[in-house]
């Protein structure tokens, strides 16, 4: 599914919340022009709305899937538990496995509401169960996340009079935070997970927003700050700041930018701290500098509005400073040795200190250990400068350290948007890591730590499905012609 600006201006609209991008697989029912209740107030979480679980925002039904005839292949259930709203849909003839969906990131509004995976049908047409959680809170609150979802598996069972066998947990961008730290903190509970355009990289999500603003800074030669405690009129002030470094940068707010001599060096070093140098990067560096960041902060070019210095580091949740490049060396190339011009911008990089770490349970930034204890197949995809491509990175070298390499294949997709996925891309990921959780086979994944794959023509080739008319890099290279001889 090719995403197009007007596409990405929608989804920045709807504050991000991912699982919605995906091609929509099937239709539900049809039905009477759903009689929507009210939001109600939240019982456990203070000035909190929860939405009708059998209502989408939009107010169109949730109700049971259908076939072209009209019968139904399904039954729903919903509810209220604990302050956040809940969805199971159960296949007719199902197969005794369930999946639980953590949703991502919904902005920072007082009402919480439930929704269903991009994966709806192909989970019931293969069988499966599924059940999705709204969380109590919103904003970036991970613990609640695991919080909400783990539960839904005894609720499935209360429901619907039946335990599930087997259970997989999935998630997108934020929710992919919520499936990692899930899975390692219940270990028992899962045979499989599949977190996609998620935070794998816990805080170091944060590192990267700062790593781009301070070396844009930085090579521009405009001083900046970064408050542990921002004063009230601290956005404005960012913006004045932000205004002197765009000129010199060539970036324009809401236009693509026309990069000078120091664009060009911020872009060569966004591109190493987002992942690499890899195919397709000058587009997407343009794709994303043309795009406005998220609301108040939208009148400035999309990475100036994620600045941590804004909220003190904190991400919103956290208690203190989670960011810190006190050891970071920048690089705008791959040589072995830093060069001149890198060290002279090391020497000028503002360098911030962490007061607060990814937290060890589920309070503030929970921490991703990288040490699964079941099967884990992710997709990413590599234009993706919210959520970087790193963030696979991340989590494949936590997994190597921990001896955990052999449960974990990362996929690269061909895209520039934020969990900017195609249907078949998403169902091929999940029959697969379907299929390795019953016979053991690991599947196919990409050498994402291995810089010279990474940088190669090919790269994202083989698991992407479809064109994205965002993405410009050379055509994918033909495959090799196997003879036999």
């Amino acid at each position: 599914m090719a995403v197009t600006r007007r596409h990405l201006a929608v989804f920045l609209a709807a504050v991000l919340a991912c699982g919605t991008v995906a091609a929509a697989e099937a239709a539900p029912a049809s039905a009477a022009p759903p009689v929507c209740d009210a939001p109600v107030p939240s019982t456990t979480q203070p000035g909190y709305l929860v939405a009708d679980p059998d209502c989408d925002p939009g107010g169109s039904p949730f109700v049971a899937l259908t076939d072209a005839s009209g019968a139904p292949l399904s039954r729903v259930y919903t509810g209220i538990r604990e302050g956040a709203a809940y969805r199971v849909e159960v296949p007719l003839r199902w197969n005794g496995e369930l999946v639980v969906y953590a949703h991502g990131y919904r902005g920072t509004g007082t009402t919480v509401y439930v929704d269903n995976p991009a994966l709806r049908a192909h989970y019931v047409a293969r069988g499966f169960a599924w059940a999705a959680s709204s969380y109590s809170t919103n904003g970036y609150d991970v613990g609640q996340g695991v919080r909400d979802s783990y539960p839904l598996i005894d609720q499935f069972r209360r429901v619907t009079g039946r335990a599930a066998r087997a259970v997989y947990m999935t998630g997108a961008s934020m929710g992919g935070h919520v499936t990692a730290v899930a899975i390692e903190k219940h270990p028992r509970a899962f045979v499989g997970a599949m977190p996609y355009c998620g935070v794998l990289g816990d805080t170091e999500l944060y590192d990267y927003f700062l790593d781009a603003d301070v070396t844009a800074a930085a090579l521009a030669g405009v001083p900046i700050d970064f408050p542990l405690q921002p004063p009230a009129d601290y956005p404005d002030r960012w913006r004045a700041r932000v205004a002197q470094i765009l000129p010199a940068l060539g970036v324009t707010v809401g236009a693509p930018p026309a990069l000078t001599a120091a664009g060009r060096t911020w872009s060569d070093v966004v591109e190493r701290r987002s992942g690499g140098e890899r195919p397709g990067f000058e587009g997407a560096f343009a794709y994303w500098n043309a795009a406005r960041s998220l609301a108040p902060l939208n009148d400035l070019p999309f990475l100036f509005g994620l600045y941590p210095g804004l909220s003190g580091g904190t991400g919103g949740i956290a208690d203190g400073n989670v960011t810190d490049n006190r050891f970071t060396i920048y690089r705008s190339t791959d040589r072995w040795w830093p060069t001149p011009a890198e060290w002279r911008l090391n020497a000028r990089v503002l360098r911030v200190r962490h007061t607060a770490e990814a937290d060890r349970g589920l309070d503030g930034i929970p921490r991703v250990n990288g040490r699964p204890s079941v099967p884990v197949l992710s997709l990413h995809d590599i234009g993706d400068l919210f959520v970087p491509f790193s963030m696979e990175q991340v989590y494949a070298k936590r997994a190597a350290l921990n001896g955990r390499s052999r449960l974990f294949v990362s996929r690269a997709v061909r895209g520039v948007g934020h969990c900017d996925f195609t249907a078949p891309e998403l169902q091929q990921g999940f029959d697969d890591l379907v299929n390795w959780v019953r016979d053991g086979r690991r599947p196919g994944g990409d050498a994402i730590l291995d810089r010279r794959a990474v940088a190669g023509p090919a790269f994202g080739c083989r698991w992407t499905v479809g064109v994205r008319s965002a993405f410009t890099a050379p055509p994918c290279p033909p495959a090799p012609v196997t003879t036999r001889g």
